[in-house]
C-alpha cells in the first residue's frame, strides 16, 4: 500500500463519478454496436469493496447489455461438471459485457483454504486456469482481472461495521466471519494464485481498496482505459404528439386497487 493520502471531497467524488459514469455509457454503446466480448473478473478479499465498485459502474447502463454474474454455491449436478462449465454458461455474446462478482478463481481462494476441493483439484485448477483464459482470449473475449487489495486493519473495521449496522448484517455471511482466523492462509492462497494465473495475456490488475471512493474512482477509469471507444450514444429523438381520443374514459379511481397513499 502506498502513503494514505487525503480523502476526497464528497462533492468531487460525486462529480467525477458522474463524468465516468457518462463515458461508462459511451463504452457499452461501443461494445453493444461492435458486437464485443467483455468479461471483467472482480476478486479480492471479503469486505475489499467489489460489490460497491461494480455497483458504480452497471448504475447507468443497460442490464441487457452489461450484466453481473455472482454464482451460489454450485449444486450436486454442477459440483460433477468439468470445472469451468457453469461460468462458460455466464459468459457473453457479442455486444455484451459481463462482469463476474468472484469467479472461477474461488477455487484458487475460499473453496482451497477452507477445504471445499481436494488438493489435486485446486493444483489442476493452477494449471488449466491460464490454458482456459488464453482460450477465452483467442475466441475474441476481452478478458480484464481485478484483484481488490485492503489490509487487515480496514477489513476489521469494515466487517465491525457491518455487524453493528441492521442493512449491513447481511454482507457479513457465515465464510466471512470464518475467514477472520484464516488470514495468513488467504494471503498465501492468493500469492500462490498470482504465481500461476498473473499472465501476460490476463494480468492481474490489483486496486488498492482501502479507500473506497479512490478505489471506485481509479478502478473505472482503468477499465475505460483498456478497451478504446468512440462516442456513440443515441441522439435525441423527436417524440411524436400524443395520441388524443374524446371518447376515451379513465376507469372509476374506486375500481382499481391503489397501494395506501402513506408520504
Amino acid at each position: 500500500m502506498g502513503d494514505k493520502k487525503k480523502k476526497l471531497k464528497g462533492k468531487f467524488y460525486k462529480k467525477e463519478l458522474a463524468r465516468l459514469q457518462i463515458e461508462l455509457v459511451k463504452l457499452h454503446e461501443w461494445v453493444k454496436v461492435k458486437g464485443l466480448k467483455v468479461v471483467v473478473l472482480f476478486e479480492g478479499r471479503d469486505a475489499a469493496g467489489k460489490g460497491g465498485v461494480i455497483k458504480r459502474i452497471t448504475q447507468r447502463l443497460n442490464p441487457r447489455i452489461c450484466r453481473v454474474v455472482a454464482l451460489g454455491t454450485p449444486t450436486d449436478k454442477e459440483k460433477s461438471q468439468w470445472y469451468f462449465q457453469r461460468y462458460v454458461d455466464e459468459l457473453p455474446a457479442a455486444g455484451e459485457m459481463v462482469l463476474f462478482d468472484r469467479s472461477w478463481y474461488n477455487r484458487a481462494g475460499v473453496e482451497h483454504v477452507m477445504g471445499f476441493c481436494t488438493e489435486d483439484q485446486y493444483r489442476d485448477f493452477l494449471f488449466t486456469c491460464p490454458q482456459f483464459e488464453r482460450m477465452l482470449i483467442r475466441s475474441g473475449i476481452i478478458l480484464v482481472k481485478y484483484w481488490f487489495s485492503i489490509s487487515d486493519e480496514e477489513q476489521e473495521r469494515r466487517f465491525q461495521k457491518r455487524n453493528t449496522d441492521p442493512v449491513r448484517r447481511w454482507k457479513l455471511s457465515p465464510m466471512d466471519v470464518q475467514s477472520r482466523s484464516k488470514w495468513v492462509e488467504y494471503s498465501k492462497a492468493k500469492d500462490e494464485m498470482f504465481r500461476h494465473t498473473d499472465i501476460k495475456e490476463a494480468i492481474w490488475n490489483v486496486v488498492e481498496a482501502d479507500d473506497k471512493d479512490r478505489a471506485r474512482l481509479n478502478c473505472i477509469h482503468h477499465l475505460l482505459s483498456l478497451i478504446p471507444y468512440k462516442d456513440l450514444t443515441l441522439k435525441p429523438v423527436k417524440l411524436p404528439p400524443r395520441q388524443k381520443d374524446k371518447h376515451y374514459r379513465r376507469p372509476p379511481i374506486n375500481s382499481q386497487h391503489f397501494i395506501p397513499d402513506v408520504y
